[in-house]
């Protein structure tokens, strides 16, 4: 049997419903994926930033990108 066809306001609506659902799947996996990286920073000295030192770091390593990010400090002299 043929289902019948949508109309043009229906199909809107479904891919508005569509939308939503992949929007919520995205706004789920970003909260996964910042939850992992944020249990690592407990097993991490961070302690030793103040919290604007290490605000800064992650918005300036995030705005560079990571490889960039990894490359500058890599070239840096050892902490005394």
């Amino acid at each position: 049997m043929d289902m019948p066809k949508m109309t043009e306001r229906d199909r809107l609506a479904d891919l508005e419903a569509r939308q939503r659902k992949m929007n919520d799947e995205l706004e789920g996996a970003r909260r996964a994926l910042r939850g992992k990286y944020a249990a690592m920073i407990a097993e991490m000295p961070v302690e030793k930033l103040t919290e604007r030192e290490f605000r800064e770091l992650l918005t300036q390593a995030i705005r560079v990108g990571g490889s960039a990010a990894l490359t500058a400090v890599k070239g840096l002299p050892a902490a005394i």
